[in-house]
This record gives structure tokens, sequence and C-alpha cells, in this order.
């Protein structure tokens, strides 16, 4: 039996088509994995409750692989060809800002349910645009930053941090915000260190953040170059605080790492866990429909889970599948969305498409190849669910 023929008294209704891109293959499939079967499970249930406006989703996918010229011909190819009204991605800053400016040019909504650029929803900024058809439900990286920081310093009081980024354009913007929070605690770092895209030993700069007397070491990259600092803090036999962004948390670095990963730490949305009726719900499906105990990344199969929820509050706000008006509505919802991140209320306004604010991510910390809690008080109480500031 087909999707369209299962929808009670919508057999023979026109879908309506929602796109995703993102790197459902190469070096960041981790995350576009778990963004796609995150997506999927909400089109199910959708569907299942009676699709809408009458009309069943239909969730149409393309693989960018984290390329840029990949991730332009797969927006062109939703837009022109499959004729998405609205669509969820990505998972790299890069391929973000060059594709997502077809989006725009054709007035249809994204949600960015991955990348972290702060960048990507303040890129068509009103006046300049007549509107922004580009929202977020997912943490920044300067809020990531400002949160890494606050971790190490404040929180956990380690000393001397040292700083050890990867030498793309976002790695470069990730370092200027880490030193920018340092600078507001009137830190220096013990050492500042990069690395290629594409490196497996990071013994040189470790080396010298060890000359340094670095206490904790404050890392942005992606899974394998994460996994390889891991690694090489294994070979040189010298265990120290690792806190970083949440690639810390994807399938690569936990099973490139192994137990030289044990104790990194990353701020997240959310975790793979049931402290909420949602999330347990949430969970429970996945792991069930994909036969997997371990979500790849739990935060972006949550996110592009909630993302696909609020496109559909918008869709019947609006009544209509114009993408114009979907925008209006995502900026000026009536009725909050229970999500798996949180209680979604006015996320989004017409100067603001960021649906997740600073205070609502959590730490997890690596131990025994999975992500829990670093600290037990964020399980429990209005701690576990976070809402918008």
């Amino acid at each position: 039996m087909t999707v369209l023929a299962a929808l009670a008294g919508t057999a023979f209704a026109q879908p309506i088509r929602i796109g995703l891109s993102g790197p459902l293959t190469g070096r960041g499939s981790s995350t576009g994995i778990a963004m796609l079967n995150g997506a999927k499970l909400a089109v199910q249930e959708i569907n299942k409750a009676g699709g809408v406006l009458e009309r069943p989703l239909e969730l149409v996918e393309r693989d960018d692989q984290g390329n840029v010229a990949f991730g332009q011909a797969a927006a062109q190819q939703l837009i022109g060809v499959e004729h998405v009204v609205a669509a969820i991605g990505f998972g790299d800053t890069d391929v973000a800002l060059a594709a997502q400016r077809f989006y725009e040019t054709a007035a249809i909504p994204v949600l960015t349910a991955g990348a972290t650029g702060d960048q990507i929803t303040h890129q068509f900024q009103l006046p300049e645009f007549k509107a922004n058809y580009i929202f977020r439900v997912g943490v920044t990286d300067a809020a990531q930053a400002a949160l890494i920081v606050q971790e190490a310093v404040l929180v956990r009081k380690l000393r001397a941090p040292a700083l050890l980024t990867d030498s793309s354009e976002q790695g470069k913007a990730f370092r200027t915000l880490l030193r920018a929070a340092l600078g507001a605690e009137h830190i220096s770092p013990a050492s500042d260190e990069t690395f290629a895209i594409g490196d497996t030993d990071m013994t040189t700069q470790l080396s010298r953040a060890r000359q340094a007397s670095a206490g904790v070491i404050l890392v942005y990259g992606q899974g394998p170059e994460l996994e390889a600092i891991a690694n090489s803090m294994g070979v040189l036999g010298w265990k120290l605080p690792l806190i970083g962004n949440v690639d810390l948390a994807t399938a690569s670095f936990l099973a490139g790492s192994g137990a030289n990963g044990d104790g990194a730490s990353m701020p997240m949305t959310v975790l793979q866990s049931g402290d909420t009726p949602k999330r347990a719900a949430f969970f429970a499906a996945y792991s069930r429909t994909y036969r997997m105990a371990r979500i790849p990344a739990p935060e972006v199969a949550a996110q592009a889970y909630d993302s696909v929820w609020l496109l559909k509050a918008a869709i019947e706000l609006a009544e209509s599948t114009d993408g114009a008006k979907i925008r209006a509505a995502l900026e000026n919802p009536r009725t909050a969305v229970t999500g798996v991140v949180t209680d979604y209320d006015h996320p989004f306004s017409t100067s603001d498409h960021e649906a997740i604010s600073a205070n609502m991510p959590l730490f997890g910390v690596v131990r025994g190849m999975g992500v829990v809690a670093a600290h037990e008080e964020d399980l429990s109480g209005n701690r576990a669910m976070r809402v918008k500031q």
C-alpha cells in the first residue's frame, strides 16, 4: 500500500512536497543520515494522522555530499524540478550559504537543522532584502563557543585552555569566537594551533600545547579530525579534558576515537534520552524504525523532526503552500508546537529566525562510546526541557 492510499480521504490528493538536502554520503554522512531519518519519521507520523490540509506530505531528498557545487545543484533541482514548497537542510555552513540563495530567490522557506555558522540566518537581512526565507532549528557557532568557554573556565574551572581548530573558513570564525569568549574572561590561550581538513596526526600541535602546560583543549572540527585529535593524545599518553563543538557527539568520532574519546564533552540541544515523553517516544521510534541503538547525530535527527512539525503548523496556519505565506506563518505563529528539543512557542519572528537561544543547550560527555549528560541535574525539571528566552 502506498503512502497516498493509506491516507483516509486523501487517496488522490496531490502531495505537498518538502525538500531535504544534506551530506547523505561522505565525511558528514553521520549528520546527513540523522537529518534525513528524523525528517522521515515526522512525515510518516503526520501522514498517518491525515496529512496537512487534507494532503499527504512527501519528502524529496538530495545528497549534497557536503560539497558546495552539489548543494547548489540539489537546491536547483528541488526547486525547479521537484517543485518543493519548503525545505530542510544543511549539514555544512559553506554549502548552506551557497545553496540557500536559490531558495531565497524563489521565495521558498528553508529550515536548517544541521549547519551551525552564525551567518546562515543573516545572509538575507532586512531591509536590504524584502523578506528572509532562511530559518534554523539548531544551535549557532557563537552560542557553542561561548558555552564551551563557560563550561571549561567557569563551570569546571580548568586552567590554561589551549585552542586547536581546523583551518577552514568556519574553523577560523569559530577560533575568533573562542578567543573573544576567553578574552571576556581575561584569559589568553596557552597555545593556539590549527590543522587542515584531512589531517590525521595532531601530535605536533598537541605537543606545543603540552609544553605550554595546557589544562584543557578547546577544539573545533569535523568528526574525522576530532577523532585524530583524541587518538593523537592517546599516542602521546596525555589525557586532558577535550571540550568542543557538537561534532564530538557524532558516530564518526565515537567509533574512530574509541577509548581515547572518553571524557570529551560538547554542547547539545538534546541527548538521546527519554527524559521527556516526547523524547522517549521519538528516540524509541527512531531506534525501532532504523534498527539502531545509537543514533549517529541525535540532536540533528531531533532538530530535523521538529523542523517538519514546525512547517506543518505553518502550512496549516497559512492555509496555503505559497512560500511567502508559509514564511509569514513561521514568523507569526498562533499555537505552540511540542517538539523533541523543546516546546516551540513563537520560536521565530520577523527579525529573529533562530529557534534555539543560547540558554537551551546542555552538555554531553562521551562515556563508553556513547554520549550522556555531563551534569545529571540537566535531566530533570525545567532544566530538561529548556525554552527560548
